[in-house]
């Protein structure tokens, strides 16, 4: 619930803010009559994303085992890679963010088909984050409980982001989004290495990756609790983990978590001077 949760805010507030900031540029710019084209195009991202959540659900559940644990394997590896370019993507783009759609929205008024193009401007501006957020929540749903708690923290999530989206766009609100995304970002490095792990673990199961005997530690006699849950479904630190599993979520979070972490460079004034020397 927690992962799913925490997954469903960051992406969803992500989409929200980039439609509130492609509504209010329109509304200020006094091209009310071209919403309809743009919310189209918003529905139009949300219907492909749910789409492919149910292509990658069905898909996976007329598979045989070993194809299905391949597949989950796969899936989650794929995910990983895209969540993780995407949050380092986020932070090196979040400012430029609002003046390149103010850019698209302008570019595609020029053209002779300018409703469409706007449909189309918002439908890929909204439809990347959906399809990374139903490949990602996908994987998730792999690894974490089966149980009735992934959904429930899913719903929750999506829910608070369109309603944090909508309060921005109101001005109801203030939330400093640079630490709010630092935060949210770097909880989602965690999540990914603990998806990571458990992709590891699908192919170790398959025999296309060793150690599937050789466990740092191997608690799974002793029972389920609320604390080893929690765990497992967030930093995939589990009751069972592999030498091989353990060693690549240490090395993943080494290598991405401080670089997400550091600050950008700012060139100082003598900086400067030398360049302009």
């Amino acid at each position: 619930m927690l992962s799913t949760f925490l997954i469903a805010l960051r992406e969803g507030l992500e989409a929200s803010l980039m439609v509130g900031i492609l509504v209010a540029y329109l509304v200020k710019s006094n091209r009310r009559a071209a919403l309809p084209a743009l919310w189209s195009g918003v529905i139009g991202a949300a219907i492909a994303s749910l789409g492919f959540g149910a292509v990658l659900t069905f898909s996976s559940h007329h598979l045989s085992a070993r194809a299905e644990s391949y597949f989950a394997g796969t899936t989650s590896l794929i995910a990983v890679a895209i969540v993780t370019w995407m949050v380092f993507w986020m932070k090196r783009s979040a400012r430029g963010m609002r003046q390149d759609l103010h850019g698209r929205i302008d570019a595609a008024s020029k053209k002779e088909v300018g409703l469409f193009a706007l449909a189309a401007a918002a439908f890929f501006a909204v439809v990347r984050e959906g399809l990374e957020t139903s490949l990602f929540i996908y994987s998730d749903f792999k690894t974490v409980s089966k149980d009735s708690g992934p959904a429930i923290g899913l719903i929750i999530g999506l829910c608070v982001s369109i309603g944090l989206g909508i309060a921005l766009y109101r001005q109801s609100i203030k939330i400093n989004l640079a630490k709010f995304f630092s935060i949210t970002g770097a909880g989602l490095l965690i999540v990914a290495a603990g998806v990571f792990s458990h992709g590891l673990s699908e192919f170790q199961n398959l025999g296309v990756l060793p150690g599937r005997s050789a466990f740092a530690w191997n608690w799974s006699t002793s029972g389920g609790s609320v604390l080893a849950t929690i765990l497992d479904g967030t930093i995939g630190i589990s009751t069972t983990l592999t030498i091989l599993q353990l060693v690549l979520w240490v090395a993943y979070l080494a290598l991405f978590l401080p670089r997400y972490l550091r600050k950008a460079p700012v060139a100082t004034p003598v900086a400067e001077k030398r360049v302009a020397a």
